[in-house]
Order: structure tokens, then sequence, then C-alpha cells
């Protein structure tokens, strides 16, 4: 016998969140691109920029696409503690992930490492023909990629199917 009741929903109540696996987090950051990147304002109080980004499980490393100029880079540059919030569709998912970001080089030349690693970030990227203009207009864009390795990472559903 247990002492676990089942959720109900009544007026003011509704489910209780269930936290998501690790293997969950992954297919969530996964197969998301775009959520909320908090960095910290020197006041202390946090930033928050609208961002697309990749999530590599592997090497627990979150890639965003920036320039050089943003508000970010500069705040990362003095702080480099940040956190990514992604959100469903329908917000009854969500993932957090808290970590430490690394600014890498601008881009300076086309097809430089920088530059090559944005190409990489965009894999639907499929018309290899115009590689070259993408490489070109990252070194004209003052391109840069945050990488906020993850230290960090839960979230919770509330969404029938990814319970369990």
């Amino acid at each position: 016998m247990t002492n676990i009741q089942e959720s109900t929903y009544e007026p003011g109540r509704g489910a209780s969140p269930t936290r998501l696996s690790t293997q969950r987090l992954d297919s969530f950051l996964t197969d998301h691109r775009m959520g909320a990147l908090a960095t910290i304002k020197r006041d202390g109080y946090p930033h928050l920029s609208t961002v697309a980004y990749q999530w590599n499980p592997a090497t627990r490393v979150i890639s965003i696409g920036s320039t050089a100029d943003r508000v970010k880079v500069r705040q990362l540059t003095r702080d480099p503690h940040a956190t990514l919030y992604v959100s469903s569709m329908d917000h009854l998912t969500f993932a957090v992930a808290e970590g430490t970001a690394q600014i890498s080089p601008v881009s300076t030349v086309p097809g430089d490492a920088t530059g090559r690693e944005m190409l990489a970030m965009f894999p639907e990227f499929d018309n290899r023909d115009d590689a070259p203009i993408f490489l070109q207009n990252m070194v004209e864009d003052n391109r840069l990629v945050i990488r906020l390795q993850v230290t960090r990472l839960y979230g919770d559903t509330l969404a029938a199917e990814l319970h369990g």
C-alpha cells in the first residue's frame, strides 16, 4: 500500500511537475534551437537575450553564434557565468543549462576556425556552394562563438506524454 495520491485537477491546482531524466534533457535540448541566454550585468541583475543554439550532449557544450559588439559578449567577457533557458512551445516543458562561457576569437579570415565552427552549427545549411559566401559574411559581421560549458542541467515537464 502506498500513500502517493494521483494528481487531481481542481480550481487553482494543477498537475505536479516531473523532473526530466538526463536522456530526456539531452533530447529536449537537441530538438530545440532557440532559448533565452541569461548573463550578468554589472549591477548584478540578469540580462536576457533570445539566442539560437546547438547542444552537444557528448561534450556538454552549448554553442551560440554572436557578433563581437553584443552586450552579452561584453558581459560574458567580464563574468563568464551564464544560464540558458529553453521552453517547449506550450511552455509545459523546460530545460535550464548553467555553466561557464568561453568566447571564441572573432572570425577574421573566410574559412578560419571560428567561421567553420559557425558553419558546423547549421547542419541544415544544405547548399555547400554558398559556404564561401557564408564564411565571408562571418568575417564581415565580426562573428564569434559563445561556448557554454554546462556544469548543471535540469528541467521539468507537466506534459502527460513525458511523464513516467
